[in-house]
């Protein structure tokens, strides 16, 4: 009878593992979204690197900058980040047809000097942001590129979707779905398609503290047949 009743109780403790398994998964990402409204700000300010990359590393550090501070030294962002003012007035324009010949991308990369624009690993660079625009089809370089009267119009839009949910954390839900439209929309805070584990933001910053020089995206544009019929 014993025995019947430890059983018992634990097939219930089983049963529950899947509704304690999604507050845990729903926690995490409450506690991402509220790292992404209170710190990624005081930490960008004091490292001037991306926000993506002060997110990511605060997540990593469980909310403490100091530890996301360490992290982001290791990683080469804050290299890349020293970098950011210098001028990048050399680069090359790069360009990626895809199989079929219907989609088409041409991007212009930037960097400090001539040198190395020529290198083969910066026209490699270039070329892997072109076949990667062409699949996933950004619509920005940065949120920079976005105007302050669309992202007020977003931010609307978002708060009218959750006027059902508790007034005190629809802020943060708002935000979260703000940054998704980011992260699908942006180039540099796209998930890279050959490796969707980095986005785009610390694919280029690895190569900027590979190469020694800065590098950005100045502008791209993609074609596809059909687009704009009708």
């Amino acid at each position: 009878m014993r025995e019947r009743k430890i059983l018992s109780l634990s097939a219930a403790c089983h049963a529950l593992s899947p509704v304690k398994n999604a507050r845990r998964i729903e926690t995490e990402e409450r506690n991402k979204m509220e790292i992404a409204a209170n710190v990624v700000k005081e930490l960008r300010e004091k490292t001037q690197a991306g926000f993506m990359d002060c997110r990511k590393a605060l997540v990593e550090a469980n909310g403490d900058p100091e530890k996301a501070y360490e992290i982001l030294k290791k990683s080469g962002a804050l290299k890349a980040s020293k970098k950011a003012d210098r001028e990048t007035a050399e680069g090359i324009v790069g360009s990626y047809i895809h199989a079929g010949s219907k989609i088409g991308v041409l991007v212009e990369v930037n960097c400090e000097t001539d040198f190395v624009a020529r290198t083969d690993n910066f026209k490699e660079l270039v070329r892997n942001l072109a076949m990667h625009i062409a699949a996933a089809a950004p619509t920005y370089v940065d949120r920079t590129a976005i105007q302050d009267e669309e992202i007020n119009r977003l931010r609307a839009g978002f708060l009218a979707e959750v006027q059902d949910k508790p007034e005190k954390v629809r802020g943060n839900i708002v935000e979260g779905k703000l940054e998704k439209f980011f992260q699908e929309s942006c180039l540099l805070d796209q998930p890279y398609v050959k490796d969707p584990g980095v986005v785009v933001r610390d694919l280029i910053a690895g190569e900027i503290a590979k190469m020694g020089e800065n590098i950005s995206v100045r502008r791209f544009t993609r074609f596809q047949i059909g687009e704009g019929k009708g």
